[in-house]
């Protein structure tokens, strides 16, 4: 092993070191302050300092770096040539060429045995020449020789940690940086700084102004309040879903706090917020983690000013300590928790409560369940009135009251899996930034057309290099990609162009809002300057100020004199948001406020709900249903009728208070539009038929498999997973749920809808009530079709004989809770309109796809049509016949076309003797036209 390295930094004039340095004794003297520590101790410490080591602060000490270093007394022309200090920038004759210090490896074992000091023992964050003297005093000869270790026989070990915040003070390392990164106060005590360096003080964020609004949360607040003013267990445990709001909870306590609204037993008290992942940072020692968690609960329990203590996650708390071979940190809170000493918020998942606290009586009984859940629509609205203040203020932009309730209506009906307010406050904060962006940098529409003028450059390039050395003849590419790039080229520049427009007339529109708002312009929020946008952009617009206004002499321009000097700031506005209202009807780039607009926009892309589908009015939709499914749902205008005037009852909320949607019982043969009808209804009533829940009911033949639609009982395999009929609902509490061929499952199973056709929820297996009020049920059937073939000429009479047949498998009280639809079989007018709407579709997939003229015989639909009306299956013969009987002939054909290379001209459908044909002709040339035929 080398030798160590002892150094010592002289303080005399000369250079030399001292001849002795005075020691004091273990009481130590009064008044020695300097760098918070009598002489000796300094000195001592500077003597085991090394250049750049702990407790070198920048900033600190630089003259004693460049001072003349000296060897320790010991250390003198015999020692080993590590003993030696560069100085001066002068080689010792007794050191090597090189210059540099050869360090010694117990120099790492001094700094390893004073980090533990400094973290284990001592709390501390960071290793202070102080600590490394204290390590020194464990074991003296370890590390310095023996003359060097005489010199701090007059130092007591045992005084010096017990007083050493007392000590050391004043010290350079004492000084705590603030946020600029200059010294503001000084380093205390570890067991004074454990509330500080573990925890946040919420209450102080509510005094600074940094906590936003809480509304709506009344009744939870008053109920928190009553358990703290207990004299035990005085300890809430906040239960809710991820997003309703358990930590805002605790945000509006701490504002009732600080405003005074709250009983004098909790006035001037302190809301701490525990870092949980702070207090297991750096605690891999065992017993380290619960000796700072005691620690802390000491110093809550001890504190001159009332503590509560926040625990947000707290099911991380239990069993945080075991995981790393020490005691459950809950064991460690209940004794406390029990007396009323440690006054302790708790907030938690519904499924973490279940899983961590309920398992543990213990624990669940010393605190007070406060249950907290989804505030509805309306409520959502009036958290967003708010916060929209606080929006406005960060994103510098205006938000109307429709967008507010657009967000949380639009959220709460579309955004499955998260919960309100937290959803709707999401939306509506991209909805604000989005507007502000806009503001400023282009539409992501222009950012999209630019790509895509990139793409198609880099094609021309390629095809004209390819074009110019041979390798491609043939220009038909080359000129269809010339085409779509200049057609990209006038939709960039007539995108730009409205959008520059639009963002004239925005900007005037804000300028005169903030005037009539009475807002000063240096007050104002400045908007971005038009400068900074586009070099592209025209120089009327780089002429307009900061504020977004329009310049005197450009508004003049812009508006005749007569009426610049009479139309009102109120009337031009008017004028503004008239013009600008007409350019978005063609389309939306820039917006002066966030209004329902933006919200479906980003819902829209969030979901993949159509956008018209979002903006248009539910009541317009209602109310024209009938010709919307009678568009795509062809002979069943009785079916539709029906449908339509319960659906009309329900959406005026005229319905039975409690029940969903609708419940119906869709009756009749196969094949005549009953599914189809279902899938219509998902995309005109939720947006699309990701709204829709199908469940295959003949999958539940046996009366165990209802397990599957509401999840596993306790104690059983699957528990907690959740059923596949409630676990839908849940995700989605408005969308569509089709039961198909319902007649095909057990009875028992059915039991399970009574509830939620008659009272609007029902129960999974872990006991969760899962509301159905939003949701529209329809069940498929194939009973009594013999019957509703042959009343199907009298309507009246046909419902009177079909309620028997399906009361032998539907029981009574459940049959009276649904709407009984009959389908009627399809005539033949119908199924000749049907296979004119296929046979079109089939003509227009053609054409896009081969670019080719499509030629479709009469006899293909009669032949259609008598191969339909042979079977039983209605409209979904069609569909066999088309798919396996007319289209393989003709698929055929193509593929050889395709892999031929050839060029299609025509393709001709006709039917011979009941069997489908199919030919295609193809033009290699103008004069050369060759023909193919399959019969199949």
């Amino acid at each position: 092993m080398s030798p160590p390295v002892y150094a010592t930094a002289t303080s005399t004039p000369s250079g030399h070191a001292p001849a002795a340095i005075p020691v004091f004794p273990s009481g130590g003297p009064a008044g020695h302050r300097g760098t918070g520590s009598p002489p000796v101790v300094r000195r001592a410490v500077s003597a085991c300092r090394t250049p750049g080591g702990a407790g070198c602060r920048s900033g600190s000490g630089g003259s004693a770096r460049r001072a003349s270093v000296s060897p320790l007394p010991g250390c003198g022309p015999s020692s080993p040539p590590a003993c030696r200090i560069h100085r001066g920038g002068r080689h010792s004759a007794h050191l090597p060429r090189c210059g540099y210090p050869a360090f010694s490896p117990m120099l790492v074992e001094w700094l390893k045995e004073g980090w533990l000091l400094a973290s284990a023992e001592m709390q501390h964050s960071e290793l202070r020449g102080g600590v490394l003297l204290l390590a020194l005093l464990h074991s003296p000869l370890r590390y310095i020789p023996p003359a060097a270790a005489r010199l701090l026989t007059g130092i007591n070990r045992d005084r010096l940690q017990q007083d050493f915040v007392q000590w050391t003070q004043e010290s350079a390392e004492s000084v705590v940086p603030d946020a600029d990164g200059k010294g503001a106060g000084t380093m205390t005590d570890a067991s004074d700084t454990l509330l500080a360096r573990y925890a946040k003080n919420m209450t102080a964020d509510a005094r600074n102004g940094r906590l936003d609004p809480v509304l709506c949360r009344d009744h939870e607040i008053d109920l928190m309040i009553d358990i703290l003013c207990r004299r035990r267990k005085n300890n809430p445990v906040v239960v809710g879903e991820a997003g309703v709001g358990k930590s805002a909870l605790i945000e509006g306590l701490a504002l009732r706090i600080v405003a005074g609204q709250v009983p004098d037993k909790l006035k001037n008290t302190d809301i701490m917020t525990l870092d949980l992942g702070a207090l297991q940072a750096g605690a891999s020692v065992k017993g380290e983690f619960e000796k700072r968690f005691k620690g802390l609960m000491a110093e809550v329990i001890s504190s001159p000013v009332p503590v509560i203590l926040f625990i947000d996650e707290a099911h991380t708390l239990i069993g945080a300590g075991n995981q790393q071979g020490g005691l459950d940190i809950s064991n460690l809170l209940k004794p406390a928790l029990a007396r009323g000493e440690l006054k302790t918020i708790a907030a938690t998942t519904w499924s973490e409560y279940k899983k961590y606290f309920e398992k543990d009586a213990a624990l669940s009984r010393r605190f007070q369940l406060v249950k907290v859940s989804e505030p509805n629509a309306a409520e959502a609205t009036i958290i967003l009135r708010g916060l929209s203040a606080v929006y406005e203020q960060s994103h510098g932009v205006l938000i109307d009251d429709d967008a507010l309730q657009a967000a949380a209506t639009l959220s709460e009906r579309y955004l499955s899996g998260r919960q309100l307010p937290d959803k709707a406050i999401d939306v509506l904060d991209t909805a604000c930034a989005r507007v502000a962006i806009n503001l400023s940098s282009p539409p992501k529409q222009i950012s999209a057309l630019t790509t895509l003028s990139h793409q198609q450059e880099a094609e021309i390039r390629q095809l004209e290099r390819e074009l110019r050395i041979g390798l491609r003849t043939d220009t038909s590419r080359m000129t269809e990609v010339l085409v779509q790039y200049d057609e990209t080229l006038t939709a960039l520049d007539e995108l730009e162009a409205a959008w520059h427009q639009q963002q004239t007339l925005v900007r005037e529109i804000i300028a005169l809002r903030q005037q009539l708002l009475g807002v000063a312009e240096d007050d104002a929020a400045p908007l971005p300057d038009a400068d900074t946008v586009e070099d592209t952009q025209p120089e009327s617009e780089s002429e307009q100020d900061n504020t977004g206004a329009v310049p005197a002499d450009e508004a003049d321009r812009e508006q005749p004199e007569e009426t610049a000097e009479t139309v009102s700031p109120v009337q031009r506005l008017a004028q503004l948001t008239a013009e600008l209202d007409a350019l978005h009807n063609d389309r939306l780039l820039v917006s002066p406020h966030v209004d329902k607009k933006q919200i479906a926009a980003v819902i829209a892309e969030w979901t993949g709900v159509p956008l018209n589908r979002l903006s248009q009015n539910e009541m317009s939709v209602i109310t024209d249903l009938t010709k919307w499914l009678g568009d795509t749902i062809k002979g069943q205008d009785l079916a539709i009728a029906s449908l339509h005037k319960h659906l009309l009852t329900a959406r005026a909320d005229l319905r039975r208070p409690g029940r969903p949607l609708g419940a119906f019982l869709l009756a009749g043969p196969s094949g005549v539009g009953k599914t189809e009808t279902v899938l219509q209804l998902a995309e005109l009533l939720y947006g699309g038929r990701q709204y829709l829940t199908t469940i295959n009911m003949s999958e539940f033949q046996e009366k165990h498999t209802v397990s599957r639609l509401i999840g596993s009982p306790p104690g059983y395999v699957g528990y907690g997973e959740g059923g596949v009929l409630t676990e839908a609902i849940r995700q989605k509490p408005y969308s569509v749920v089709l039961l198909d061929e319902v007649e095909k499952a057990h009875p028992d199973v059915l039991n399970l809808f009574y509830q939620a056709f008659d009272k609007g929820e029902m129960a999974d297996g872990e006991g969760r009530l899962i509301d159905c009020k939003n949701i529209v049920f329809f069940l498929t059937s194939n009973l009594g079709y013999q019957v509703i073939v042959e009343h199907a000429d009298d309507p009246e009479t046909m419902q009177e004989v079909l309620y028997p047949v399906l009361a032998d498998f539907f029981k009574p009280a459940l049959l009276a809770r649904m709407e009984v639809v009959p389908y009627l079989p399809l005539s033949k007018e119908t199924l000749a309109t049907i296979i004119a709407g296929k046979l079109a579709r089939l003509d227009n997939v053609l054409r896009s796809r081969f670019g080719a003229e499509v030629v479709i015989e009469p006899e293909v639909t009669d032949e259609i049509m008598s191969r339909v009306t042979r079977a039983e299956n209605g409209a979904r013969m069609l569909e066999s016949v088309i798919d396996g009987d007319m289209l393989p002939p003709l698929s055929l054909l193509l593929l050889q076309k395709m892999a031929a290379n050839t060029a299609i001209a025509r393709i001709r459908l006709s039917a011979v003797d009941g069997a489908f044909t199919a030919d295609v002709e193809d033009a290699q040339n103008d004069e050369s036209v060759t023909k193919d035929e399959t019969v199949l």
